[in-house]
């Protein structure tokens, strides 16, 4: 009887070598096959070369359809879709200011959703406090002259989730206050 050994996927080291054998015109056209092959690979093809006059844009579509679907034709909601625009936007270039802005219209449509229809999820409202700290942690960070309309949003936010019941509006007063930051 013998053992089959198992060779191991292929890595981005494996990939790295293939690459050094190609000339600039061979990479050209496997970057263009590869934005071909995919929309999420143009979005971020799109945002690493700061193409477009927007590029939250894509992102933000995503995070509003996964944390407010449209009701009327059965759509759901995914917490790890939404947040995996904020992800994929991250990888792509991750500027501060970018992601601030993304983490805190993610925070403003989960409540606002929530506060629309009625929502009673404990999931989707533990995520949602999850973000609101990154949203936080993300601005603190940021210039003074930046995050003065960010904290402003995500004030409402606050005010919103008060409505929810679970704790939501306590746990981001508590958030807030841990970051010295009052209304």
């Amino acid at each position: 009887m013998s053992i089959e050994k198992k060779k191991p996927s292929p890595s981005w080291r494996d990939v790295k070598a293939k690459l050094a054998d190609y000339d600039r015109g061979g990479l050209i056209e496997l970057v263009h096959d590869l934005y071909s092959a995919s929309k999420d690979n143009q979005t971020f093809l799109h945002t690493r070369l700061a193409l477009g006059d927007d590029m939250l844009k894509s992102y933000k579509a995503t995070i509003d359809r996964w944390l407010w679907p449209d009701m009327s034709k059965n759509q759901d909601t995914s917490v790890a879709k939404a947040k995996k625009a904020i992800a994929d936007y991250k990888k792509a270039v991750g500027q501060p200011d970018g992601l601030a802005e993304l983490i805190v219209f993610y925070c403003e449509r989960g409540a606002g959703f929530s506060n629309d229809i009625g929502l009673q999820d404990d999931g989707y409202f533990h995520a949602l406090v999850r973000m609101f700290g990154e949203a936080l942690k993300t601005i603190v960070a940021l210039p003074d002259a930046a995050r003065l309309s960010l904290l402003e949003r995500l004030t409402e936010v606050r005010r919103i989730s008060h409505n929810f019941g679970y704790g939501v509006g306590d746990e981001m007063d508590e958030l807030l206050s841990e970051y010295g930051i009052d209304d």
